[in-house]
């Protein structure tokens, strides 16, 4: 199974967001290459929101290009064979942090947003993971700062993608 069969796979069967879900689908079927960075009609991405739910805070990191606190996340790469696997690692990798789980039941959310040019869009599977006991963080050089934030900061500091991210995360953990 290639890293396109496992995102329309996912995507079939999540239907929390069926409008924005189909908007993804019709992307990777008209566009083979809409996985990749290189497909300037917008790419699916994959992230994941780092959260301690003991300590109840969230890991953001302040994106060097878009000077923004973000998940973790970004593009697949051909060595992803899932989606959940391009999160996991973009999530490990950003966040320093070894020992991250996947919350169960596949994506928390979906988003689209517009990005700069040459592409115009990511298509963005948006995981959560859960940190180890007392995690420590170590930046990467795809961030200019990182930082847990308490659940009530996060509103004041990240975009409105974020937020509904945690609520939807906070949602899962407690059912």
């Amino acid at each position: 199974m290639t890293l396109h069969d496992d995102a329309v796979l996912v995507l079939k069967q999540y239907e929390d967001q069926e409008e924005l879900r189909q908007v993804y689908l019709d992307h990777l079927s008209e566009h083979p290459d809409g996985m990749w960075k290189a497909c300037t009609a917008g790419h699916v991405t994959a992230s994941a929101l780092v959260i301690d739910p003991v300590g109840g805070r969230v890991l953001l990191t302040l994106h060097r290009k878009l000077q923004m606190w973000l998940q973790m996340g970004g593009h697949c790469e051909p060595g992803d064979p899932t989606l959940a696997a391009a999160a996991l690692r973009e999530a490990t990798e950003e966040s320093g942090i070894e020992g991250l789980i996947l919350l169960p039941g596949g994506p928390v959310t979906l988003d689209r947003h517009a990005i700069p040019a040459p592409c115009n869009w990511h298509l963005d599977v948006q995981y959560a993971a859960l940190a180890p006991a007392e995690a420590v963080a170590a930046i990467s050089d795809e961030s200019l700062d990182l930082r847990w934030f308490p659940y009530e900061e996060v509103a004041d500091v990240a975009d409105a993608s974020v937020v509904r991210l945690l609520e939807a995360t906070r949602a899962r953990l407690a059912a």
